[in-house]
C-alpha cells in the first residue's frame, strides 16, 4: 500500500471527514497538523496550488482535499490508487 500523507488544521471539519474516511477503510496515514505552522502551511499550499485543507497525498501524487478523496471512493478508484 502506498503511503498516505494528510496535512490538516485542527478546526477543519473536512480534515475530520477525510481522516474518518481513511480510518473506515483502515488506511494508515501520516498526519501533519499545520494549524500553528504558518510557514509549513504556505509551503504545502505553494507546492500543491491549493489553499484549503486537508491536503492529501497518496504516494507522491497530490489527490486534493476531502471532496476529491470522497469522489475517488465513490468512483471506486481510491483502492486502486492506494495499492
Amino acid at each position: 500500500m502506498k503511503p498516505v500523507r494528510i496535512y490538516t488544521l485542527r478546526s477543519c471539519p473536512y480534515c475530520v471527514r477525510a481522516k474518518s474516511l481513511l480510518d473506515r477503510k483502515k488506511v494508515r496515514y501520516q498526519e501533519q497538523d499545520v494549524t500553528l505552522d504558518y510557514e509549513g502551511r504556505a509551503r504545502i499550499s505553494s507546492t500543491t496550488g491549493h489553499r484549503t485543507f486537508p491536503q492529501i497525498f497518496i504516494g507522491e501524487e497530490f489527490v486534493g482535499g476531502y471532496d476529491e478523496l470522497a469522489a475517488l471512493e465513490r468512483a471506486g478508484i481510491l483502492d486502486e490508487k492506494l495499492a
